[in-house]
């Protein structure tokens, strides 16, 4: 492209962007280089990432040890097979995540965080098949929740969310009401009751699995629930032999404050998913990690080994980003970094409850969301950006941060208040 007109032209005439008319295309920005927290664009325009891209960026752009860790592995090999063949990147970020995860023992790593969703519901389907159930093949999820756009990810989302249209493609699932109980609420027997009963109502001998995002809901309702759901979903679990998944791509690498959301109440799943900055947003990898429990039952029983396998599974280039990024969660400044963050967002976010329009605030970790009656215009939204220098994207009714743990109070700052000037021309 001799110039960026042409870059846009070409890109409004061919490219097709996520959740986008191809023919009637929104406006997008051309991005020319990025550090830190900044974005910038090709007419030298600078704006804050407020919302992490897509919540994988948590060190900041471009970090030099993830950047330094790519290029190590360049020079050795881009690519080989994980039918076959290991390599050291993999198996040292292996050994990294079990030690953050007590209770799991085996990693299979996947592409995407959609992908690391359809293998876990596989492994819950195996398992149960494994140990002489294969009536076992519905999942249960709650309400309110988002896993993603692949069909079996999407089989698990909220049925009244974003996939509705694609209904009769999807396996038809057990759904709970979303936690009533948010976290900063105090627990109480009637929330106790109410969800018992719930599970009660289940037939554990159609169900082999049931997957949720402990703690925080992401794209399907930005909400944060109450810890001792996932305690009783454990007890019952384990009781009845039905998989406990928890989807942590979102919530997971410090993003809620601890560095997986699941550690507030402490309670480990027998499947864990992660993803998105896992790898620093420097490359896409996610991972499944099994408890040795299920790994076993799954490679004892017919057909003795699990029924998957990527083209691309540990590439060796992922890998040592996710390696890279692990190491740096290893210092634990980014503990302090995101109990600073929350502190900010709960204080500057605070004047919005009182806006006309505005159903509620809320934060959590590096977490802030401003939920509104209604949605705001995409036309009236990117100038306030663009006068703000601040890059958000809302969805649907829900105007949200999930910054970078590396902002400082100043950027912040200017997150916050582009948030309030949206919530505000809202009204």
């Amino acid at each position: 492209m001799k110039n960026t007109e042409e870059l846009l032209q070409f890109d409004r005439q061919h490219l097709w962007h996520p959740y986008a008319s191809a023919t009637e295309p929104p406006p997008v920005l051309p991005v020319r280089s990025a550090s830190g927290v900044n974005l910038r664009l090709f007419d030298g325009t600078e704006l804050i990432d407020g919302i992490s891209s897509w919540w994988c960026v948590a060190h900041g752009h471009n970090h030099p040890a993830i950047r330094l860790a790519i290029e190590e592995q360049l020079g050795e090999f881009c690519q080989v097979m994980f039918a076959g063949f290991t390599h050291r990147n993999a198996a040292r970020l292996a050994e990294l995540l079990l030690e953050r995860a007590p209770g799991l023992s085996r990693v299979f790593y996947a592409d995407s965080g959609s992908v690391a969703v359809e293998v876990a519901i596989k492994m819950a389907l195996q398992y149960q098949y494994a140990a002489g159930r294969p009536g076992r093949s519905r999942l249960v999820t709650v309400r309110g929740g988002y896993h993603g756009d692949t069909a079996g990810a999407m089989a698990v989302c909220d049925p009244a969310g974003m996939h509705r249209l694609f209904a009769p493609l999807l396996a038809q699932h057990r759904f709970l009401e979303r936690p009533a109980c948010a976290f900063d609420q105090a627990w109480n027997e009637t929330f106790a009751r109410r969800f018992r009963e719930e599970l009660a109502a289940l037939d554990p001998a159609e169900l082999a699995g049931v997957i949720l995002e402990p703690i925080f809901q992401g794209a399907g309702g930005m909400y944060f629930y109450h810890p001792e759901y996932l305690r009783l979903l454990r007890a019952w679990c384990s009781e009845h032999d039905v998989l406990l998944i928890f989807d942590e791509i979102a919530s997971g690498c410090g993003r809620t404050g601890k560095f997986f959301a699941m550690e507030h109440a402490g309670v480990t799943p027998d499947l864990l998913c992660v993803g998105k900055a896992l790898t620093g947003g420097a490359i896409t990898l996610a991972a499944v990690l099994s408890s040795e429990r299920v790994a076993g039952v799954i490679s004892s029983g017919e057909p003795g080994k699990f029924m998957h396998g990527p083209t691309f599974m540990a590439n060796p280039l992922a890998c040592a980003a996710g390696r890279a990024s692990l190491e740096l969660f290893a210092t634990d400044e980014w503990r302090g970094q995101v109990a600073a963050i929350e502190r900010q967002l709960r204080a500057e976010l605070a004047p919005a409850a009182t806006l006309p329009g505005v159903r509620a605030v809320r934060a959590l970790g590096a977490v802030g969301v401003i939920e509104l009656e209604q949605a705001l215009s995409p036309a009236a939204i990117l100038p306030v950006l663009l006068r703000h220098g601040v890059w958000l994207r809302p969805f649907g009714n829900f105007l949200y941060t999930m910054p970078p743990f590396i902002i400082t109070p100043a950027e912040l700052s200017r997150v916050t208040g582009c948030m309030l000037e949206l919530a505000g021309s809202g009204s």
